[in-house]
């Protein structure tokens, strides 16, 4: 008789207990705390480049250096805060007071970030961007890590998990496409003095108070809704062990020993760099590039938005029928391929491409934008999906549970390469002499072309051949499912 067969015999005598799932209301209240990271990751990546770089002033480089010294920060800080949190022993169980003590110190370190004093210099910019970056990004790291953590431990059934990150990353992009899309109409409204709209930068105070305002508000639901999960979570001897530095590197390097997750460690820091680069040109690419006005960029949002909800519907039955890897895999290549097609055609300069100003082109970007954000729910739940399987199977392999050190870890390569990726954008927007407070329709066709050409083709390669890492991943869900019921019989056989 195979092993699989004998665990499933014990499971038939009843020696594993079934895993439990989680309602629709706790999963819901878990997607909410997704809010508080969208709204963070929307002014970071669509504002704060922009605003630092156009409006203050600040080089391309010197601002992507900001953002890239508060990544390295908050890259460092992300191990340490995982361990704590693994170890930490309370009533509120290990992962909810950090959640709790990240909420105010995010929003008011995002406020300040869009409101520095009027006559700062270059340099004081600078400081103040990077301080503030520091700030921000340590806060979130206090929240978010601990919550992605708590997800990997309220749910341990294998379909469920990708429902539940699913209900994360809906969550989060419906919201951050919401704001994005809020933002430019009510705060960067195009005028006579400012075209576009993003100029204006009394604008960008009021998206610092009232992002901030709705991170808070999305903790304390999230709190609130998944406080009752507390007793159900999986208590191991493991909370109880010291941290030091030489366990943190012991715990670590453990985590690189499994061949999924270096699989998707490696995959997911390519695939990072490049698509943060991306990031950086998305607004100049909207506005300049394809000579869209807010208006129309906000136009964009509604289309996204019903991408993201057909996206998610899918998530359940499509990973059910192809399985997590695949789905991932197949989702991530599609939207490489859609995402870069305009672009490269309009490089290629063909006669028969609508130009910019034709009323043919908003449908043509809406519809790249459809497939793309349909594609996004699809590659995200699965990814953090399988991430929280490699621990079942990180626990198996060292006889503890380490939420906290495996998204870690993961969440250590994001952020290391998005300080790169940063950096080379903003060292890119200098090298090809991008101009300051720029207007509509001003800028050079040379700098557009270059780029387009960064922001397309050249960045598609290297971002599908972080997708391809992706295949290393073993675990299935027939393995999954082998990986709980050895648990399981392990903690039935253990001594009391």
């Amino acid at each position: 008789m195979s092993a699989a067969e004998q665990l499933n015999v014990e499971a038939v005598d009843g020696a594993p207990r079934p895993v439990r799932k989680l309602g629709i209301p706790a999963m819901a209240a878990y997607g909410v705390g997704q809010i508080a990271e969208a709204l963070h990751s929307t002014g970071f990546g669509a504002f704060l480049i922009f605003y630092y770089q156009q409006i203050i002033g600040v080089s391309g480089t010197l601002t992507a250096l900001a953002l890239a010294i508060s990544l390295i920060f908050d890259s460092i800080a992300d191990p340490v805060v995982g361990a704590l949190s693994d170890r930490m022993r309370s009533r509120l169980g290990r992962r909810h007071p950090f959640i709790i003590l990240g909420a105010l110190p995010l929003a008011l370190a995002f406020f300040m970030l869009f409101s520095p004093p009027q006559g700062l210099s270059n340099t004081q910019a600078f400081l103040w961007l990077t301080v503030f970056s520091i700030l921000a990004r340590q806060a979130l790291t206090f929240y978010l890590l601990p919550l992605t953590a708590l997800g990997a431990e309220m749910v341990r059934d294998y379909a469920q998990r990708s429902t539940l990150y699913n209900f994360t990353f809906m969550f989060g992009a419906l919201s951050g496409t919401a704001a994005y899309m809020i933002a430019l109409r009510v705060f960067f409204p195009t005028t006579a003095h400012f075209n576009p709209g993003m100029l204006d930068a009394a604008g960008y105070t009021r998206l610092g108070f009232y992002f901030g305002l709705g991170m808070v508000a999305a903790m304390l639901i999230c709190v609130a809704g998944t406080w009752r999960e507390i007793p159900h979570l999986v208590v191991t001897q493991r909370e109880a062990t010291k941290l030091s530095v030489r366990q943190l590197v012991r715990e670590v390097s453990q985590a690189f020993r499994n061949v999924s997750f270096r699989s998707l460690f490696f995959g997911t820091m390519l695939a990072t760099i490049v698509l943060t680069i991306d990031g950086v040109f998305g607004t100049y690419m909207g506005l300049h590039f394809w000579g869209l006005t807010t208006e129309q960029q906000a136009l964009l949002a509604p289309v996204s938005l019903v991408g993201l909800l057909v996206g998610g519907a899918l998530v359940p039955s499509v990973t059910r029928w192809l399985d997590k890897k695949v789905t991932l895999v197949g989702a991530a290549v599609v939207s490489i391929i859609v995402g870069n097609t305009l672009v490269s055609i309009r490089l290629f300069d063909t006669g028969w491409f609508p130009q910019n100003g034709s009323p043919v082109l908003l449908p043509l970007l809406a519809l790249t934008s459809f497939v793309g954000a349909a594609m996004a729910p699809l590659i995200y739940a699965n990814l953090n999906s399988m991430f929280a399987d490699i621990v079942d199977e990180h626990e198996l392999e060292v006889g503890e549970r380490r939420e906290g050190i495996v998204f870690a870890a993961s969440s250590f390569a994001r952020k290391v390469t998005s300080s790169m990726g940063l950096v080379i954008g903003g060292m890119i927007l200098d090298f090809i002499h991008f101009p300051k407070a720029a207007v509509a329709g001003t800028v050079p066709q040379d700098v557009l072309w270059k780029m387009g050409l960064l922001s397309g083709p050249a960045s598609a390669v290297l971002v599908m051949i972080g997708v391809l890492m992706f295949m290393g991943h073993r675990l299935d869900r027939e393995r999954h499912r082998v990986i709980l019921l050895e648990l399981e019989i392990r903690r039935a056989n253990a001594p009391r």
